[in-house]
């Protein structure tokens, strides 16, 4: 099992605490967005790590040497991070996971460790953790599920009202979906050239040549997705030991 974790954004809207300081890299409690991330992933026993970085790149290379020395991770660099979505980082990857399970995770998601265990627990291969106890926007990834709690739609523009959750973007895949997913990411990047998308949408091409992707319900349990200074100050109160909203650069 290798976990992918995407973590090439610039994180605009979080400006002016990301002018200097990479998303990932701002403290929630006593550690910072992506030390939760993979002390969460290593407590269920993951080891290989691949890192799609971008924008200051540096600070994040430097802050898994120093911190993680005993876990094996692998950094790619997304040089066009400016200009495309998650989809292009995520596809950066293919070299490095055909072949493989994969655990894919946004890098700007705080969240209970248990999450993890659930996914990996759940008894499906090819699956995704969703969260229904929220009320849902226009900017949530949505999902719409069948009977059998296999996802027929995912995206931004499922009718909320129809909605069975919101996909937190923790995501689990075996070798063989991992496989067709690659496949559609290579079409969609090299032969149509769509760089700005989210992953998702390839997601749903597969679900809609007969691929079941399973949504496993988080219940209760913590998570935040940090895109705005109010979803920061969020998730520091979701979490034990949670300190003062960071002052920006200069301040």
């Amino acid at each position: 099992m290798r976990a992918v974790i995407l973590a090439a954004g610039a994180a605009t809207r979080l400006r002016p605490l990301t002018n200097d300081i990479p998303k990932c890299l701002l403290p929630v409690g006593e550690s910072t967005i992506l030390g939760m991330t993979v002390d969460n992933l290593a407590a269920n026993g993951v080891q290989e790590f691949v890192i799609v970085t971008g924008y200051r790149e540096d600070q994040i290379h430097e802050f898994m040497t120093s911190h993680y020395p005993g876990l094996r991770v692998t950094f790619l660099t997304n040089e066009r991070y400016a200009d495309t979505n998650n989809i292009y980082s995520l596809w950066l990857t293919r070299g490095h996971l055909r072949g493989h399970s994969m655990l894919l995770l946004d890098s700007d998601i705080v969240f209970d460790r248990r999450i993890v265990s659930l996914i990996l627990q759940s008894g499906h291969e090819d699956c995704l953790a969703v969260v229904r106890a929220k009320a849902l926007g226009e900017e949530e990834i949505k999902v719409r599920t069948g009977a059998s709690g296999a996802i027929l739609e995912i995206s931004k523009e499922v009718n909320a009202s129809n909605a069975f959750g919101e996909s937190i973007g923790i995501e689990k895949f075996g070798p063989r979906f991992v496989g067709r997913l690659f496949d559609v990411l290579e079409d969609k990047i090299v032969s149509r050239k769509q760089h700005n998308q989210f992953y998702e949408a390839a997601f749903q091409e597969l679900i809609d040549t007969g691929e079941r992707i399973y949504a496993v319900d988080v219940g209760d349990l913590p998570c935040v997705e940090i895109d705005t200074p109010e979803d920061l100050m969020a998730a520091r109160a979701l979490f034990s030991n949670a300190g003062p909203m960071p002052k920006a650069p200069g301040s």
